[in-house]
C-alpha cells in the first residue's frame, strides 16, 4: 500500500493509503464523485492549504463536465470506493487550483463563489483584480509550483441514480425530459398540487430556454422552441392563478405575449390577473382582445366584463363604506342601535332619526 506508482498520465504521481473496496467502478458522463480531500504544498512542511473536512462538507464533481481542475478527475477515476490516495501533480495541472479553491471557500461560507465578478473567464477576473483574497493562493498565484492532493472516494453515484441540474444535460436529454415534466405537471394539477406542478412546469420551461438559447435567433429550430415554451408557461401561470399569485401571472404573461401576441388564452389569464388586482382598464383591454382574437369566445367575454363590473361595484362601495366609518366613526354604533342626532338649522332644533 506505501508503493509510489505512475499513473498513465504525465506529471502525477500516485501513493495508495488505505484500499478501498469492490473493482474500479465505472464512470460514464455525468456520474456524481464525491470525495474528501486535503490540498498540500509540496514543501518540507508539507503546508496544508485546504482541508475539506474542516469545511463540514465533501466537495463534489461530474464526470465530463469540464471542471476546472481537470486532473482531478483523472486523479478521482483512478480510485475505488473507500479508497484514500496521495497524489503528487506538477504544476502543469495546478495553475488553476488558486480559482478553485476560492470558490470552494466561498460556497462554505454560504456565499456566491461569482459574487462581483466581470463577465471573463476566472482567469480574466483574477488578473482584473490582481487577488483572490486569500493571502496564500495569491502566493500560488504567483508562484505556480507543483501541489499534493489527499483523497477519499466516499460515492460513485450514477447519473441516473440523482436529480440531475439542467447545466449538466445534454441537448437531446432535455428535450426528452421535457414531456415528461408537462406530464408530471398535469397529474398534480388533477390532484389540485398547484405549487408542485407550477415547479415542473418551470422546470421544463427553463430546459427548453437553455436549449433555445444555443440556436439562433429567427432560425426555425428557435422558433419551434418558443412554441413549444408556451403551454407550459400557460400551465404554470394557471397555477399562479388558482394560488392567486396575480402579480407573477401579469409578468409572465407579458413577457410571453411580447413575442407571441395572437395568444389568446395569454391575453384571457392576463385578464383574469388584472381583474383580480382591481387593475378595472387593463383587464377590460385583455378581455376585449380575447373577443377580437376568437370571436367564438366573445359570450364568455360579456360574461367575464359584466361580473367585471360587479366586482368593481362591489370594491367601490367597500372602500365609500371604509372611509365613511373611518372618517365618521360613530356611523359603526349607529348600525347596531337607532340612533338620534340634534342638529340646529335656522336657530331650530330638528330631531333626525337615523336608521
Amino acid at each position: 500500500m506505501e508503493e509510489t506508482y505512475l499513473l498513465d498520465y504525465p506529471g502525477v504521481r500516485k501513493k495508495i493509503l488505505a484500499g478501498g473496496s469492490g473493482p474500479l467502478p465505472h464512470f460514464p458522463t455525468g456520474t456524481k464523485l464525491v470525495f474528501h480531500f486535503q490540498t498540500l504544498l509540496d514543501n518540507f512542511e508539507r503546508t496544508v492549504i485546504d482541508d475539506s473536512r474542516l469545511a463540514g462538507r465533501p466537495a463534489e464533481i461530474f464526470v465530463g463536465k469540464m471542471f476546472k481542475m481537470e486532473v482531478w478527475e483523472t486523479l478521482l477515476t483512478s480510485m475505488r470506493v473507500g479508497e484514500v490516495a496521495e497524489f503528487w501533480c506538477d504544476a502543469i495541472h495546478t495553475g488553476l487550483y488558486p480559482i478553485v479553491s476560492k470558490g470552494m471557500r466561498l460556497i462554505a461560507q454560504g456565499k456566491d463563489p461569482l459574487e462581483g465578478q466581470r463577465h471573463m473567464c476566472g482567469m480574466g477576473n483574477l488578473f482584473h483584480y490582481h487577488s483572490t483574497g486569500f493571502p496564500e493562493l495569491d502566493e500560488l498565484m504567483r508562484t505556480p509550483q507543483p501541489l499534493i492532493f489527499i483523497m477519499e472516494l466516499l460515492q460513485v453515484r450514477d447519473p441516473m441514480s440523482y436529480h440531475r441540474e439542467s447545466w449538466m444535460m445534454e441537448k437531446d436529454e432535455k428535450l426528452q425530459t421535457v414531456p415528461v415534466l408537462h406530464m408530471q405537471g398535469n397529474a398534480l394539477v388533477k390532484q389540485k398540487q398547484y405549487r408542485e406542478a407550477a415547479s415542473k412546469y418551470k422546470e421544463a420551461v427553463l430546459l427548453l430556454k437553455t436549449v433555445q438559447s444555443r440556436e439562433m435567433p429567427g432560425d426555425i429550430d428557435y422558433i419551434n422552441l418558443g412554441r413549444m415554451i408556451v403551454p407550459l408557461e400557460l400551465n404554470y401561470c394557471q397555477c399562479m392563478l388558482e394560488l392567486e399569485e396575480y402579480y407573477e401571472v401579469i409578468d409572465h404573461m407579458d413577457e410571453l405575449l411580447e413575442k407571441h401576441k395572437d395568444c389568446v388564452k395569454g391575453y384571457y389569464k392576463r385578464a383574469k390577473a388584472h381583474a383580480a388586482v382591481w387593475n378595472e382598464k387593463e383587464a377590460r383591454r385583455d378581455f376585449n382582445m380575447v373577443a377580437q382574437l376568437d370571436i367564438t369566445l366573445a359570450k364568455l367575454v360579456c360574461r367575464e366584463l359584466k361580473a367585471l363590473s360587479e366586482h368593481m361595484k362591489e370594491k367601490y362601495w367597500e372602500e365609500k363604506e371604509q372611509y365613511w366609518n373611518n372618517t365618521h366613526p360613530w356611523t359603526s354604533q349607529s348600525k347596531m342601535n337607532s340612533l338620534f342626532s340634534f342638529c340646529l338649522c335656522y336657530d331650530e332644533l330638528l330631531i333626525v332619526r337615523v336608521i
